[in-house]
């Protein structure tokens, strides 16, 4: 089985990696922005979680798009696409990634000693047919007390700059995490047993990702 991640993120691969699932990775050019306002303008504002699934199907459907245009396009038969997005809510607002340093601050200061949720979006098709499914994972994180050094610290690292919500479970935010509920993979960026379940529903088994089978 031929596995393409739609993701840039460097988490979701180690993540499916440490599970013996190695990808081909092909980035979407996706307008993320561009795309929730355009849904929005028609739609009404988006939960935080729809906007999550809405991003993750954008994302399979443009590389899978891709995909079928390449001249071997006849020999995707067995391939998956995985697109996944991760939005964090807190007080009931999406927060993605920062657009700057002052704005992280700010919700770091905020999220201490608070608790919000992290929504990570997961839409797979399967080529050549285009069959499709897709599910939110939704885990409730909660934050420790963080002084206002701390924040500055982690801020300048450049960490919360690139991922949803200004912080991470799995790298330098880490420490500033008390407890998860739910999967802590989904906060990282993709839930494995999730993903799983979705691809139970287009019949291909878990064993048939890996590497070493």
């Amino acid at each position: 089985m031929h596995v393409i991640l739609a993701s840039a993120s460097p988490a979701r691969l180690k993540t499916l990696q440490n599970a013996g699932v190695f990808p081909e990775v092909i980035v979407s050019e996706v307008d993320e922005r561009a795309l929730v306002s355009k849904t929005e303008a028609a739609k009404g504002p988006l939960p935080p979680a729809e906007q999550a699934l809405l991003l993750a199907r954008a994302k399979a459907e443009a590389v899978a798009a891709v995909i079928s245009r390449r001249p071997e396009a006849s020999s995707t038969d067995g391939t998956i696409v995985i697109g996944c997005d991760s939005v964090f809510e807190f007080n009931g607002k999406p927060y993605g990634r920062p657009p700057s340093a002052d704005v992280a601050i700010e919700r770091i200061k905020q999220m201490s000693g608070n608790s919000g949720i992290l929504h990570t979006g997961h839409w797979v098709i399967k080529l050549p047919a285009f069959a499709a499914t897709g599910a939110i994972g939704s885990s409730i994180v909660h934050f420790g007390g963080i002084s206002d050094d701390e924040i500055a610290a982690y801020v300048a690292t450049g960490e919360p700059l690139k991922v949803a919500g200004s912080f991470t479970v799995d790298g330098l935010g880490g420490p500033f995490i008390d407890s998860i509920e739910g999967d802590y993979h989904n906060v990282v960026g993709i839930s494995l047993p999730l993903l799983r379940k979705l691809l139970l529903q287009l019949n291909v088994p878990w064993r048939s990702l890996r590497t070493n089978k």
